[in-house]
């Protein structure tokens, strides 16, 4: 890869894995309003291909951007940062006994 040519990241929350290989990641960030100067929260959705399909809602991701995969998919999945509340739940019972 060229290093002129950095790959953007973004870190998020799974929200849908309904489809085959592909993830729904939701992204929020902070702006401040233009003119009332006010923190206003901005939401966007990506889809991102999952190759091993891994991932559960609620998982937290981090997603890097690649080459069109098709019409909406223009992300990929990099790595699982943290789990969903459930299957950490499952992991503390499993290590407990």
């Amino acid at each position: 890869m060229n290093e002129k040519a950095k790959r953007t990241t973004k870190v998020g929350v799974v929200i849908a894995n309904n489809m085959k290989k592909t993830v729904t990641v939701l992204i929020e960030r902070q702006v401040r309003h233009p003119v009332y100067k006010k923190i206003i929260k901005r939401r966007t959705k990506f889809l991102a291909h999952d190759e091993y399909e891994k991932c559960k809602v609620g998982d937290l991701v981090k997603i890097v951007e690649t080459r069109p995969l098709s019409k909406r998919k223009r992300w990929r999945v990099q790595e699982i940062l943290g789990l969903s509340s459930a299957d950490s739940e499952k992991e503390f019972e499993v290590n407990k006994e």
